[in-house]
């Protein structure tokens, strides 16, 4: 008996399908796979306001395929409209909200298979969360990414990471207000995900990677044809990968999450994707710590160097082959599991038909931009549990680097410091309690790092939290920074004026002494002595509702920041 069968077959399921029957279905189609078609539209979010075109499309392929398809929504956050206020607070918590309805929505209902249509940064994550969770026959087909602006004065291309630079350049007086407010007009041309690598394409580029996604699931543009054929081709998939009983955990395995990070760390992606796939490999039952992700990193060489880290915009990856192009040099090295499973076959059918790399978007496997990933994990004795940075989005002169730190309690009071000039070349900046519980939500914060690069300071700065830095973010900017200070983590014990080193290569950030020390102790010494030192009082967020809920349930960053099933027996800051 299939899912749908137990809802609507027999005759104690009369009334059952009476309801059916008020939804206009014939009795024809009670025969037929019930399929769920999971759309986040809203009038909100521009990655999401295309969506019920796409929706529409799913369904007629999942009619053309012999289902019946039936549309139910979710949640969607935009991250650029929450940044750098107390909306940020919930957009990961969103993560978490959106995989738990889809799975009321999925067991409530007992429907047969599922399309997921995900767009911007935590839906796709959450779906991902849902899919394995649940275990279904799945296909996934994103929103598409947005087409890339333009700069008025020149014509050049920018995606949203520019503009938040403009305003530190604005506030510095090297662009005037006038051309800020022209450029704002013209950065984000129309629907999609932004336009560069940022959160939302890394991870619908990383679900075509882990083989849920078709070819062209995480680059073919929002406005372009192909991606309404893309979305009724998932809509016609669904129902061959239902009828060949391929569920989701028959493709997200150990194999295919270690080829969709080789493609992160060949992209260069969001620092994000690193918190999303450990979370996701929680769901699916796949062991994966901060640890392997870091190992993956150091024999994965950077092939694509993409918005905000360079000139080239996802919509150009697509141009030259996309994700399989990039599977497929990477593979050439054998670093590459073929043989794993797609929702319509194996990687290995995919990678027989992918383009040659072009050797500029996609770079060859003899000249990558760098010998190993774009994104490291780093420890230390600021972070025993790990950070992450986007390494290849760091000018090479700050690869290592050691300054005063300069230590805030929250965003609000760094990006004051930073707009009011008080910060100078060589410091560190420190922004602390923003940890997935201190925050809560791990607040995602793209306003400092690019206030610090449009004043030209991101080549002499450093920036380090325990909260989370933006897909957008250049710079030396670590961040998920573990224990987080509300759990008394080292960066609670931090004091301005303190001297830390961070060593990109070396994987590490440390503190090694104190201010106005005039010989350096050793990293021994300065690690005892930071672990004497008394914790700072975390802030008092008089939580309520959701956010409080969070705060007692939520794990650590290094452990994907999902929450605790049992929030009585676990330690953490609730």
């Amino acid at each position: 008996m299939t899912r749908s069968q137990e809802m609507k077959t027999g005759i104690s399921r009369a009334p059952h399908r009476s309801l059916l029957y008020a939804l206009g279905l014939l009795p024809e189609e009670m025969d037929r796979p019930f399929v769920g078609v999971v759309n986040p539209f809203n009038e909100l979010v521009p990655g999401h306001v295309h969506l019920r075109g796409l929706a529409d499309a799913v369904k007629e392929g999942i009619r053309m395929g012999g289902g019946v398809p039936f549309e139910f929504p979710a949640i969607a956050v935009c991250d650029g409209l929450a940044m750098n206020h107390e909306g940020m607070r919930y957009s990961l918590v969103s993560r978490e909200n959106i995989a738990d309805s889809i799975e009321i929505m999925l067991s409530a209902h007992r429907l047969d298979a599922v399309v997921f249509i995900p767009s911007c940064d935590k839906v796709v994550p959450g779906m991902l969360m849902a899919a394995v969770r649940m275990n279904l026959p799945c296909v996934f087909v994103s929103g598409g990414p947005m087409m890339p602006g333009f700069r008025p004065a020149d014509g050049s291309r920018v995606g949203l990471s520019d503009l938040f630079e403009a305003v530190g350049a604005c506030a510095a007086g090297k662009i005037t207000e006038a051309e800020l407010a022209a450029l704002e007009m013209s950065t984000c041309p129309g629907c999609g995900s932004c336009s560069g690598m940022y959160t939302a394409n890394t991870m619908n580029c990383l679900v075509e990677a882990l083989g849920l996604g078709l070819p062209g699931n995480g680059t073919v543009p929002a406005v372009d044809a192909n991606r309404k054929r893309l979305a009724r081709r998932a809509g016609l998939q669904v129902m061959d990968t239902l009828a060949r009983g391929v569920r989701a955990r028959d493709v997200v395995t150990r194999e295919s999450m270690e080829n969709a990070l080789r493609v992160d760390m060949a992209l260069g992606g969001s620092t994000n994707s690193v918190l999303h796939l450990l979370a996701v490999a929680q769901e699916a039952e796949v062991p994966l710590a901060l640890a392997d992700i870091g190992r993956v990193s150091a024999g994965t060489p950077q092939l694509c160097k993409l918005n905000p880290a360079g000139p080239d915009f996802i919509t150009d990856l697509d141009r030259v082959g996309g994700i399989a192009t990039v599977l497929a040099e990477l593979g050439r090295r054998g670093l590459v599991h073929r043989s794993v499973k797609t929702v319509e076959g194996t990687l290995e059918e995919r990678l027989r038909k992918a383009q040659p790399a072009d050797g500029k978007v996609v770079r060859v496997m003899e000249s990558p931009w760098s010998p190993d990933g774009g994104l490291a994990v780093l420890f230390g004795n600021l972070a025993p549990e790990g950070g992450v940075v986007k390494k290849g989005a760091v000018r090479p002169e700050m690869m290592v680097h050691e300054g005063p730190a300069r230590v805030f309690d929250g965003e609000e009071a760094a990006v004051a410091a930073i707009f009011g000039g008080k910060i100078q070349a060589g410091d560190v900046v420190v922004v602390r309690f923003e940890g997935p519980a201190g925050g809560p939500g791990m607040r995602e914060m793209l306003t400092p790092t690019s206030a610090l690069a449009g004043m030209g300071l991101d080549a002499s700065v450093a920036l380090l939290t325990d909260g989370r830095f933006s897909g957008a973010t250049r710079g030396s900017a670590t961040g998920h920074i573990c224990p987080e200070a509300a759990v008394g983590g080292p960066l609670s014990k931090l004091r301005d004026g303190d001297r830390v080193r961070v060593d990109i290569p070396g994987g590490r950030i440390d503190f090694v002494g104190a201010g106005g020390q005039d010989t350096r102790p050793s990293l021994e010494t300065a690690t005892a002595e930071l672990a004497r030192r008394p914790a700072a009082t975390p802030p008092d967020r008089r939580l309520a509702g959701v956010l409080a809920r969070y705060q007692a349930a939520v794990r650590p960053a290094s452990q994907g920041a999902v929450l605790r099933l049992d929030c009585r027996t676990e330690g953490g800051a609730g």
